[in-house]
């Protein structure tokens, strides 16, 4: 299923924090969207799933426009994970989860048999099924992120958003999860700081600096030293990966210089 953003901009308070953002995702691709902090990622992916509405542009999911389109039959196909997303009541594992699946759910009807399945298997896919009955309070904040995927994937989406999914993940699991979005056959819109594990995991890399659109293509061509510099502000040399060849930055850790402000 297809994701296009159309020349979306989003103001708040009369300042701009989304300018004329134009991009694509194209059916079972991952498309990373990198940036330095408050370049606009987190706000341009709230418009995706809908938490706030463009003031310009459009949304189109499949030749749809999002806006047309009934928030139950989106939250069907879009499963969001978010940054903020947190559990503030001490379900159990297995009933956060389980939450995944209310878009297909009628009032208080039960699971069934299937989706209780495949509510196991998610948890099983992200290494916590051994907690299903645990509170979800009581874990680690890596193991309430995967708890977290855990529930999005059992809403069975054809789109996937997620924002910064590898915090809190140690390396394992930011791997392990990374990998599992190259082979998820699903479109995924990702946000990520590490750009060596953007560059391993994504099909194309869209850069954006104070909520404008800068670089959009494959990794080998979008990260350059000079992007580095001028919108990162870093000194950095980029090599091919030895086995995939994908490019990896090696960074000079004194070049930081300090930058701007940016909008949040």
């Amino acid at each position: 299923m297809s994701l296009l953003l159309d020349d979306i901009s989003l103001s708040i308070d009369g300042a701009t924090i989304v300018q004329d953002l134009a991009l694509a995702v194209e059916p079972r691709q991952v498309v990373g969207l990198i940036g330095p902090n408050g370049s606009g990622k987190t706000t341009a992916l709230r418009c995706v799933y809908r938490a706030l509405r463009p003031t310009g542009g459009a949304v189109w999911i499949d030749g749809k426009e999002l806006t047309r389109i009934p928030l139950r039959d989106s939250a069907r196909v879009i499963a969001a994970l978010t940054q903020d997303g947190r559990a503030d009541l001490d379900f159990t594992v297995e009933e956060i989860v389980a939450l995944g699946r209310a878009p297909h759910l009628r009032g208080n009807q039960a699971l069934s048999a299937r989706e209780l399945e495949l509510c196991r298997q998610a948890m099983a896919q992200m290494q916590v099924l051994h907690l299903a009955h645990r509170g979800v309070l009581s874990l680690s904040g890596g193991e309430r992120q995967r708890v977290l995927v855990a529930r999005a994937l059992v809403q069975e989406p054809q789109v996937l958003v997620l924002d910064e999914p590898t915090n809190h993940l140690d390396l394992h699991h930011q791997i392990r999860l990374l990998s599992m979005l190259k082979d998820s056959g699903l479109s995924v819109l990702v946000t990520l700081h590490d750009l060596n594990l953007a560059a391993s995991a994504c099909d194309r890399l869209a850069v954006l600096s104070q909520g404008s659109l800068v670089a959009s293509g494959p990794p080998q061509e979008v990260l350059t030293e000079a992007l580095l510099r001028d919108v990162f502000g870093v000194e950095a040399s980029i090599v091919p990966h030895p086995l995939t060849a994908v490019p990896q930055i090696l960074y000079d850790l004194g070049s930081a210089t300090p930058r701007e402000g940016t909008p949040a």
